[in-house]
């Protein structure tokens, strides 16, 4: 689950990380009152305004401005909110502004020149162990460091048993090249920043940027949080941060309904009971010529009401051209999910993409039997192959 930045910076102040204070407005009006509380110097402060949303590239899509007084912050907070902003990681419509943050100005002169850094804090899968990713290449793409210049990022290994260690937060600092107050400002970044990841079960925490300041103070001046979904019964107030209107509609409908599915971007709607099996089945529609449009399983019970739902959310899908029932009957019994199957596209009646099904397992013959002498417009299948060479006919027609 996707958190937005000032929330992620709510969750990391809890636990004692520092960071780039701000106030959440959703309204021009609120913009300004959160301006006003932020400083003392109302008429002549200085604000970044930033969207909320759950995508990366916000300033790139002319989603972070920096206003330079109270007219300024009221003016672009007004662009901002109720915009469709479009960034490298979201579609071309974009997505709707609903709310920003306004946040101080932490980039003032002093005693040296602010330095950005990147660190983020994720699972590295190979080893079973938490890792720390830094460098000293802050506010920009990762990715474009990575590839460029790979030498200049660093990685530390935590181990999940012992948490992190005080020499592994010291490394850190001397890599990132921080000495005096500011090195120990780092050592206490990094301690409490994996801590607040550790502790609030996350899959993600990147910082890009953390920021010194001109006074050699440590914060996180942006904040990207994705917690673990399988484990918010652990945190039922984080749970509550949840902002449904930053997902996929449709996903979010089929969640509701129990059903686990994934929008893809093809032409072929799947449903299938078992993840193992779905994704055999996405590989099966590929080599037939075609593009899988979800990933949709349905679980053990592809009973009536099951399957008819299954349905509606497909066909929510403009792009759907034909529909892949591929269900294996070990648990639930084929004949069941082919009568489930008749039954559901009777009651929606409305149903005018062509659909393969292919039932395996307990009962497939009888499930075969029914579907081939229910009248309706449905090809069976009993073979893989089989079923692939009707999708294949189906969009070659």
């Amino acid at each position: 689950m996707n958190l937005h930045e000032y929330q992620g910076k709510e969750l990391l102040s809890s636990f004692g990380v520092r960071i780039q204070r701000g106030i959440v407005a959703q309204s021009a009006k609120e913009a300004v009152d959160a301006a006003k509380q932020l400083t003392a110097e109302t008429e002549t402060g200085w604000h970044v305004i930033k969207a909320q949303v759950h995508a990366g590239g916000r300033g790139k899509g002319g989603g972070v401005k920096l206003a330079k007084n109270l007219k300024e912050v009221e003016e672009i907070a007004g662009q901002i909110i109720g915009m469709d902003l479009v960034t490298p990681q979201t579609s071309a419509e974009g997505k709707r502004v609903h709310q920003v943050l306004v946040a101080e100005d932490v980039y003032y002169p002093g005693e040296s020149e602010p330095k950005e850094y990147y660190m983020s804090v994720l699972l590295n899968r190979a080893t079973g162990r938490n890792m720390i990713v830094y460098s000293t290449e802050g506010g920009m793409d990762i990715e474009t460091v990575a590839e460029e210049t790979p030498e200049l990022i660093h990685n530390e290994e935590i181990d999940p048993a012992t948490g992190i260690l005080p020499f592994q937060a010291r490394r850190i600092a001397f890599n990132l090249g921080l000495s005096g107050a500011a090195f120990k400002e780092m050592t206490k970044f990094v301690t409490a920043l994996y801590t607040a990841y550790d502790k609030s079960d996350a899959s993600l925490f990147e910082i890009n940027p953390v920021l010194k300041t001109s006074d050699s103070k440590i914060m996180a001046v942006d904040a990207k949080v994705t917690l673990d979904a399988n484990a918010l019964y652990r945190h039922r107030d984080l749970a509550a941060l949840r902002d449904l209107r930053e997902e996929n509609q449709i996903e979010v409908e089929a969640g509701a309904l129990g059903l686990n599915y994934v929008d893809l971007d093809g032409n072929v709607g799947c449903m299938v009971n078992g993840a193992g099996l779905a994704m055999a089945t996405m590989d099966l529609i590929k080599q037939a010529g075609g593009e899988p449009a979800n990933f949709l399983d349905v679980g053990g019970t592809a009973d009536a009401a099951r399957v008819e739902a299954a349905f509606k959310i497909i066909l929510k899908d403009p792009a759907v051209k034909a529909i892949l029932i591929n269900i294996f009957g070990g648990i639930v019994r084929c004949d069941r999910v082919a009568q489930g199957v008749i039954d559901a596209y009777k009651n929606m009646g409305n149903i005018t993409v062509p659909i393969i099904v292919r039932l395996q397992g307990t009962n497939a013959d009888i499930a075969k039997e029914l579907i081939d002498n229910s009248g309706l417009d449905v090809m069976s299948a009993t073979e893989f192959q089989e079923a692939a060479d009707k999708v294949q006919e189906v969009l070659n027609k």
